[in-house]
């Protein structure tokens, strides 16, 4: 009887972590660059049931059972998000659409292969420096600078040029007096070239990522693929626009409702086992 009662409570667990990862979605709809997660599920591995009778001839094999389900991993969905019009100068947006050859991706930016094989849409990336020094990845290009030219995020990361060092600006240049190129050069209302470029990374597969929190990601394990956006790639960063969330309202609003749902079948589950077990215990018990 209590395999049903594990069963039932393993899916209001799973639910609950499905809601919660909606719920976050939906809070960061507004955040710039944010990347939409969802929570992926799998059953348990399935086990052999037997009917077993005293001699070994004696079993039956009856079938196979999944115990129950758990929430396995949360997954970004690296989609390209909204631009929107700023007109801030220190605001810039990644439009990243890179090819591969000899493959074509559908529409979730991944591709599968005749022999199953899953080839993920490689992403572009603006490269910061945290505070305490490591390289991070992050596509909220809702930048500040600072007193003494140091062009930063909202978090505090310096936002690194192509010398792997932060990205400085002259002193007594002001960043609305500069022009981003299509090469992400900086240069002034002369043309003059300034000598500061911004590094944009290309991540071979976005999912080897983890988040870490104010929209930064890293590698798992320090290990991944990246180097620098070549020249001709189909990149672009965009001064005076942000990149909006690519979270699906409408999506999250069914999604919610739905592990809402989930959750409270479950439970109406827990609770007819409950009543069972309370008549076992009260009523049969007496007999």
């Amino acid at each position: 009887m209590l395999r049903g009662l594990y069963t039932a409570a393993s899916g209001m667990i799973a639910q609950q972590r499905r809601h919660d990862t909606v719920t976050n979605n939906i809070s960061n709809i507004n955040t710039p660059g944010y990347k939409q997660t969802n929570a992926v599920t799998r059953s348990f591995p399935e086990m052999l049931l037997r009917m077993t009778g005293i001699e070994n001839a004696d079993r039956t094999e009856v079938g196979r059972w999944t115990s129950s389900v758990f929430a396995e991993e949360s997954l970004s969905i690296h989609l390209q998000g909204d631009l929107t019009q700023t007109n801030q100068a220190s605001d810039f947006a990644l439009v990243s659409n890179i090819e591969v050859d000899g493959i074509a991706f559908d529409a979730s930016g991944k591709s599968v292969s005749e022999d199953g094989e899953v080839v993920f849409q490689p992403q572009a990336f603006f490269t910061v420096q945290d505070p305490s020094g490591e390289v991070r990845y992050t596509r909220g290009g809702k930048f500040t600078v600072t007193g003494d030219g140091f062009l930063m995020t909202g978090d505090g990361s310096n936002v690194l040029g192509t010398n792997g060092q932060p990205i400085t600006l002259p002193q007594g240049i002001s960043l609305d007096s500069l022009v981003l190129t299509q090469d992400q050069r900086f240069i002034d209302a002369a043309g003059n070239d300034i000598g500061v470029q911004m590094l944009i990374s290309r991540i071979e597969n976005p999912n080897d990522l983890v988040r870490e929190g104010n929209g930064n990601f890293r590698f798992k394990n320090d290990e991944g693929e990246v180097r620098a956006i070549a020249a001709g790639e189909r990149i672009e960063v965009r001064q005076g626009y942000v990149e909006r969330s690519n979270v699906d309202a409408a999506q999250a609003s069914v999604d919610l409702m739905s592990a809402l749902r989930a959750y409270e079948a479950n439970q109406k589950v827990i609770q007819f086992y409950d009543q069972s077990l309370q008549k076992a215990a009260n009523e049969i018990g007496r007999v």
